[in-house]
Protein backbone atom coordinates (compact mmCIF):
# COMPACT_ATOMS: atom_id res chain seq x y z
CA UNK A 1 0.00 0.00 0.00
CA UNK A 2 0.94 3.59 -0.91
CA UNK A 3 2.87 5.71 2.05
CA UNK A 4 2.39 9.36 2.34
CA UNK A 5 6.00 10.88 2.11
CA UNK A 6 7.33 12.48 5.69
CA UNK A 7 9.22 15.68 4.97
CA UNK A 8 10.70 17.04 8.08
CA UNK A 9 13.29 19.97 8.51
CA UNK A 10 14.59 22.50 11.31
CA UNK A 11 11.11 25.19 12.29
CA UNK A 12 8.61 23.12 10.35
CA UNK A 13 5.06 22.92 11.20
CA UNK A 14 2.74 19.96 11.02
CA UNK A 15 -0.85 18.95 11.96
CA UNK A 16 -0.60 15.22 13.44
CA UNK A 17 -3.44 12.82 13.67
CA UNK A 18 -3.39 8.90 14.53
CA UNK A 19 -6.72 7.12 15.07
CA UNK A 20 -7.39 4.36 17.16
CA UNK A 21 -7.14 0.47 15.21
CA UNK A 22 -9.98 -0.70 13.65
CA UNK A 23 -11.52 3.20 14.67
CA UNK A 24 -11.68 1.88 18.48
CA UNK A 25 -11.23 3.84 21.12
CA UNK A 26 -7.77 4.91 22.69
CA UNK A 27 -9.02 6.61 25.46
CA UNK A 28 -11.61 5.49 27.53
CA UNK A 29 -11.09 7.08 31.01
CA UNK A 30 -10.09 10.45 32.29
CA UNK A 31 -6.52 8.63 33.45
CA UNK A 32 -6.17 7.63 29.87
CA UNK A 33 -6.46 10.92 28.55
CA UNK A 34 -3.99 12.46 31.58
CA UNK A 35 -1.57 9.93 30.57
CA UNK A 36 -1.30 10.94 26.59
CA UNK A 37 -0.71 14.28 27.86
CA UNK A 38 1.99 13.14 29.94
CA UNK A 39 3.94 11.77 27.28
CA UNK A 40 3.38 14.82 25.14
CA UNK A 41 5.10 16.45 27.92
CA UNK A 42 7.66 14.12 27.81
CA UNK A 43 8.27 15.06 24.24
CA UNK A 44 8.50 18.20 24.44
CA UNK A 45 11.29 18.11 27.48
CA UNK A 46 12.77 15.88 25.36
CA UNK A 47 13.11 16.29 21.63
CA UNK A 48 12.11 20.13 22.25
CA UNK A 49 8.98 19.92 19.89
CA UNK A 50 6.52 22.88 20.47
CA UNK A 51 2.73 22.14 20.87
CA UNK A 52 0.58 25.01 19.38
CA UNK A 53 -2.37 23.06 19.81
CA UNK A 54 -4.47 19.78 20.66
CA UNK A 55 -7.72 18.05 21.24
CA UNK A 56 -8.05 14.43 22.13
CA UNK A 57 -11.14 12.78 21.19
CA UNK A 58 -12.24 9.29 22.04
CA UNK A 59 -10.59 7.25 19.47
CA UNK A 60 -8.37 10.06 17.61
CA UNK A 61 -6.35 12.52 17.94
CA UNK A 62 -5.02 16.14 17.04
CA UNK A 63 -1.85 17.80 17.61
CA UNK A 64 -0.42 21.35 16.18
CA UNK A 65 3.48 20.62 16.54
CA UNK A 66 6.47 22.76 15.82
CA UNK A 67 10.22 20.90 15.43
CA UNK A 68 12.68 23.45 16.27
CA UNK A 69 14.82 20.54 15.15
CA UNK A 70 14.16 17.87 12.26
CA UNK A 71 12.67 15.46 14.88
CA UNK A 72 9.04 14.77 14.78
CA UNK A 73 9.44 11.29 13.48
CA UNK A 74 11.18 10.29 16.69
CA UNK A 75 9.04 12.71 18.99
CA UNK A 76 5.79 11.01 17.75
CA UNK A 77 7.41 7.66 18.16
CA UNK A 78 8.09 8.52 21.65
CA UNK A 79 4.25 9.36 22.12
CA UNK A 80 2.97 6.80 20.56
CA UNK A 81 4.92 4.58 21.86
CA UNK A 82 4.43 5.36 25.26
CA UNK A 83 0.96 5.41 25.40
CA UNK A 84 0.82 2.13 23.92
CA UNK A 85 2.75 0.56 25.90
CA UNK A 86 0.27 2.01 29.14
CA UNK A 87 -2.71 0.86 27.43
CA UNK A 88 -1.42 -2.89 26.82
CA UNK A 89 -0.64 -2.86 30.53
CA UNK A 90 -3.03 -2.20 32.17
CA UNK A 91 -5.67 -3.93 29.95
CA UNK A 92 -3.38 -6.68 29.50
CA UNK A 93 -3.30 -6.85 25.99
CA UNK A 94 -0.79 -6.46 23.20
CA UNK A 95 -0.47 -5.64 19.89
CA UNK A 96 -1.27 -2.39 17.85
CA UNK A 97 -3.54 0.59 19.91
CA UNK A 98 -3.33 3.09 16.79
CA UNK A 99 -4.08 2.33 12.87
CA UNK A 100 -1.35 2.27 11.06
CA UNK A 101 1.50 5.06 11.39
CA UNK A 102 0.64 8.72 12.37
CA UNK A 103 -0.20 10.89 9.64
CA UNK A 104 1.40 14.28 9.72
CA UNK A 105 0.59 17.53 7.05
CA UNK A 106 3.69 20.04 6.51
CA UNK A 107 1.59 23.00 7.42
CA UNK A 108 2.00 27.45 5.71
CA UNK A 109 2.36 28.93 9.01
CA UNK A 110 1.49 31.96 7.44
CA UNK A 111 -1.70 30.56 5.52
CA UNK A 112 -2.89 27.96 8.09
CA UNK A 113 -1.96 27.82 11.64
CA UNK A 114 -4.21 29.75 12.77
CA UNK A 115 -7.19 27.97 10.86
CA UNK A 116 -6.28 25.00 11.76
CA UNK A 117 -6.39 26.09 15.24
CA UNK A 118 -9.57 26.49 14.90
CA UNK A 119 -10.52 23.27 12.72
CA UNK A 120 -8.88 21.73 15.60
CA UNK A 121 -10.62 23.13 18.52
CA UNK A 122 -13.93 22.62 16.77
CA UNK A 123 -13.41 18.76 16.42
CA UNK A 124 -15.84 18.11 19.62
CA UNK A 125 -18.25 20.49 18.16
CA UNK A 126 -18.62 18.95 15.13
CA UNK A 127 -18.72 15.17 16.89
CA UNK A 128 -21.68 16.61 18.47
CA UNK A 129 -20.33 15.89 21.75
CA UNK A 130 -20.53 19.23 23.49
CA UNK A 131 -22.32 22.70 21.79
CA UNK A 132 -19.31 25.24 22.68
CA UNK A 133 -15.31 23.84 21.98
CA UNK A 134 -14.60 25.53 25.46
CA UNK A 135 -16.70 23.13 27.23
CA UNK A 136 -14.75 19.97 26.54
CA UNK A 137 -12.49 18.86 28.62
CA UNK A 138 -9.89 17.29 26.39
CA UNK A 139 -8.45 20.71 24.56
CA UNK A 140 -6.05 23.53 24.53
CA UNK A 141 -8.85 25.77 23.57
CA UNK A 142 -9.99 26.93 27.45
CA UNK A 143 -5.66 28.17 27.58
CA UNK A 144 -6.67 30.54 24.62
CA UNK A 145 -9.56 32.15 25.60
CA UNK A 146 -8.73 32.41 29.16
CA UNK A 147 -5.64 32.55 32.02
CA UNK A 148 -6.57 29.15 32.85
CA UNK A 149 -2.66 27.78 32.53
CA UNK A 150 -2.20 24.58 30.42
CA UNK A 151 1.68 23.37 30.45
CA UNK A 152 1.49 21.01 27.30
CA UNK A 153 0.50 24.29 24.52
CA UNK A 154 2.05 27.18 23.56
CA UNK A 155 -0.65 29.93 22.61
CA UNK A 156 2.23 32.50 22.10
CA UNK A 157 2.86 32.47 18.66
CA UNK A 158 -1.20 32.22 17.34
CA UNK A 159 -2.19 34.83 19.85
CA UNK A 160 0.51 37.06 18.63
CA UNK A 161 -0.22 36.70 14.78
CA UNK A 162 -4.12 37.89 15.71
CA UNK A 163 -3.31 41.41 18.26
CA UNK A 164 -0.48 42.53 19.93
CA UNK A 165 -1.85 42.50 23.26
CA UNK A 166 -2.90 39.44 25.09
CA UNK A 167 -5.95 40.36 25.93
CA UNK A 168 -7.16 41.48 22.70
CA UNK A 169 -5.63 38.47 21.08
CA UNK A 170 -7.74 36.33 23.57
CA UNK A 171 -11.33 38.02 22.40
CA UNK A 172 -10.11 37.68 18.93
CA UNK A 173 -9.26 34.16 18.83
CA UNK A 174 -13.04 33.14 20.52
CA UNK A 175 -14.82 35.54 18.10
CA UNK A 176 -12.91 33.69 15.23
CA UNK A 177 -13.30 30.48 16.28
CA UNK A 178 -17.32 31.15 17.23
CA UNK A 179 -17.94 32.40 14.26
CA UNK A 180 -16.85 28.59 12.74
CA UNK A 181 -20.24 27.61 15.15
CA UNK A 182 -22.79 26.22 12.40
CA UNK A 183 -20.88 27.75 9.98
CA UNK A 184 -20.92 26.30 6.14
CA UNK A 185 -17.08 27.02 6.29
CA UNK A 186 -14.68 25.62 3.88
CA UNK A 187 -12.36 22.68 6.04
CA UNK A 188 -8.85 23.80 5.58
CA UNK A 189 -7.71 20.00 4.97
CA UNK A 190 -9.60 20.19 1.97
CA UNK A 191 -6.96 21.67 0.04
CA UNK A 192 -3.82 19.40 1.07
CA UNK A 193 -1.61 18.53 -2.04
CA UNK A 194 0.29 15.92 -2.60
CA UNK A 195 -1.32 13.96 0.54
CA UNK A 196 0.91 16.03 2.80
CA UNK A 197 1.49 19.61 2.12
CA UNK A 198 -0.78 22.39 3.28
CA UNK A 199 -0.13 26.09 2.40
CA UNK A 200 0.00 28.27 -0.16
CA UNK A 201 1.43 27.95 -4.21
CA UNK A 202 4.96 29.43 -3.02
CA UNK A 203 5.20 27.59 -0.10
CA UNK A 204 4.26 24.07 -1.86
CA UNK A 205 6.70 25.08 -4.51
CA UNK A 206 9.67 25.62 -1.35
CA UNK A 207 8.54 22.35 0.23
CA UNK A 208 8.55 19.90 -2.34
CA UNK A 209 12.23 21.51 -3.33
CA UNK A 210 13.42 19.63 -0.24
CA UNK A 211 12.31 16.26 -1.40
CA UNK A 212 14.95 14.00 -2.79
CA UNK A 213 14.25 12.34 -6.20
CA UNK A 214 15.10 9.21 -5.36
CA UNK A 215 12.13 8.77 -2.89
CA UNK A 216 9.75 9.99 -5.41
CA UNK A 217 10.88 6.53 -7.41
CA UNK A 218 9.69 4.74 -4.79
CA UNK A 219 7.08 2.68 -5.61
CA UNK A 220 5.72 2.65 -1.94
CA UNK A 221 5.37 6.37 -2.00
CA UNK A 222 1.75 8.06 -2.27
CA UNK A 223 0.92 10.95 -4.47
CA UNK A 224 4.08 10.59 -6.78
CA UNK A 225 3.00 12.72 -9.37
CA UNK A 226 1.72 15.60 -7.33
CA UNK A 227 4.91 15.83 -5.72
CA UNK A 228 6.54 15.79 -8.54
CA UNK A 229 4.86 18.63 -10.55
CA UNK A 230 6.63 22.09 -10.59
CA UNK A 231 3.63 23.53 -12.56
CA UNK A 232 1.98 26.94 -11.79
CA UNK A 233 -1.01 28.59 -12.99
CA UNK A 234 0.52 29.98 -16.27
CA UNK A 235 1.63 26.98 -17.40
CA UNK A 236 -1.97 25.26 -17.17
CA UNK A 237 -3.68 28.45 -18.57
CA UNK A 238 -1.65 28.14 -21.70
CA UNK A 239 -2.04 24.51 -22.37
CA UNK A 240 -5.49 24.52 -21.89
CA UNK A 241 -5.73 28.16 -24.15
CA UNK A 242 -3.71 25.92 -27.08
CA UNK A 243 -5.94 22.88 -26.59
CA UNK A 244 -9.00 24.95 -27.17
CA UNK A 245 -7.80 27.02 -29.50
CA UNK A 246 -8.34 30.14 -27.78
CA UNK A 247 -6.59 32.67 -25.72
CA UNK A 248 -5.69 32.80 -22.05
CA UNK A 249 -8.07 35.96 -21.58
CA UNK A 250 -10.80 34.14 -23.31
CA UNK A 251 -10.55 31.18 -20.54
CA UNK A 252 -10.43 33.48 -17.79
CA UNK A 253 -13.56 35.41 -18.51
CA UNK A 254 -15.30 32.54 -19.37
CA UNK A 255 -15.61 33.39 -23.09
CA UNK A 256 -15.42 29.56 -23.35
CA UNK A 257 -17.29 27.93 -20.46
CA UNK A 258 -15.80 24.14 -20.76
CA UNK A 259 -12.47 25.86 -21.43
CA UNK A 260 -12.48 27.44 -18.35
CA UNK A 261 -14.06 24.69 -16.03
CA UNK A 262 -10.71 22.40 -17.52
CA UNK A 263 -8.17 25.05 -16.49
CA UNK A 264 -9.59 25.26 -13.08
CA UNK A 265 -9.73 21.65 -12.67
CA UNK A 266 -6.02 21.32 -13.91
CA UNK A 267 -4.84 24.11 -12.03
CA UNK A 268 -6.33 22.06 -8.83
CA UNK A 269 -5.64 18.73 -9.59
CA UNK A 270 -1.84 19.69 -10.58
CA UNK A 271 -0.66 22.82 -8.50
CA UNK A 272 -0.98 23.94 -5.05
CA UNK A 273 -2.93 26.75 -5.24
CA UNK A 274 -5.34 26.82 -3.06
CA UNK A 275 -9.61 27.33 -3.87
CA UNK A 276 -9.12 30.46 -3.10
CA UNK A 277 -6.33 31.78 -4.72
CA UNK A 278 -8.14 29.82 -8.02
CA UNK A 279 -10.63 31.96 -7.50
CA UNK A 280 -9.26 35.25 -7.41
CA UNK A 281 -7.52 34.30 -10.37
CA UNK A 282 -10.90 33.99 -12.46
CA UNK A 283 -12.32 37.21 -11.47
CA UNK A 284 -13.59 36.63 -8.14
CA UNK A 285 -14.88 32.62 -7.79
CA UNK A 286 -15.79 31.77 -4.24
CA UNK A 287 -13.81 28.78 -2.61
CA UNK A 288 -16.87 26.80 -2.81
CA UNK A 289 -17.65 27.65 -6.41
CA UNK A 290 -14.22 26.34 -7.00
CA UNK A 291 -14.63 23.14 -5.55
CA UNK A 292 -18.00 22.55 -7.38
CA UNK A 293 -16.93 23.42 -10.76
CA UNK A 294 -13.99 20.95 -9.82
CA UNK A 295 -16.42 17.87 -9.03
CA UNK A 296 -18.77 18.28 -11.71
CA UNK A 297 -15.95 18.13 -14.40
CA UNK A 298 -14.70 14.86 -13.14
CA UNK A 299 -18.30 13.54 -13.02
CA UNK A 300 -18.85 15.05 -16.69
CA UNK A 301 -15.05 13.46 -17.74
CA UNK A 302 -16.70 9.86 -16.86
CA UNK A 303 -19.61 10.47 -19.36
CA UNK A 304 -18.27 12.50 -21.51
CA UNK A 305 -15.06 10.76 -23.62
CA UNK A 306 -14.30 13.99 -25.62
CA UNK A 307 -14.08 16.05 -22.56
CA UNK A 308 -11.79 13.49 -21.08
CA UNK A 309 -9.80 13.46 -23.83
CA UNK A 310 -9.35 17.18 -24.10
CA UNK A 311 -7.96 17.47 -20.58
CA UNK A 312 -5.66 14.67 -21.32
CA UNK A 313 -4.68 16.24 -24.29
CA UNK A 314 -3.84 18.93 -21.89
CA UNK A 315 -2.08 17.00 -19.12
CA UNK A 316 0.24 15.44 -22.15
CA UNK A 317 1.31 19.38 -23.14
CA UNK A 318 2.39 20.16 -19.27
CA UNK A 319 4.36 17.08 -19.57
CA UNK A 320 6.30 18.74 -22.69
CA UNK A 321 5.99 22.19 -21.34
CA UNK A 322 8.26 20.57 -18.36
CA UNK A 323 10.28 18.25 -20.06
Amino acid sequence: MARPLRLEFEGAFYHVTARGNERKNIYSAQRDYQKFLEYLREAEKKYGIVVHGYVLMTNHYHLLIQTPETNLSRAMHHINGAYTNYINIKKKRSGHLFQGRYKSLLVDKDSYLIELSRYIHLNPVRAGIVQRPEDYNYSSYPAYISAKTDDVVSTELILGMIAAGRKEARKKYRNYVEAGLGADTESPLENVYGGMILGGGRFIKEALKRIKEEYLRKGEVSHRRALRASYDMEDILKCSAGTYKVSTEDILEGRLPEAKKAAIYLIKKHTGVTNQEIGERFGGLSYSAVAKICRRLEGAMEENRGLRKKIERIERTLSNVKG
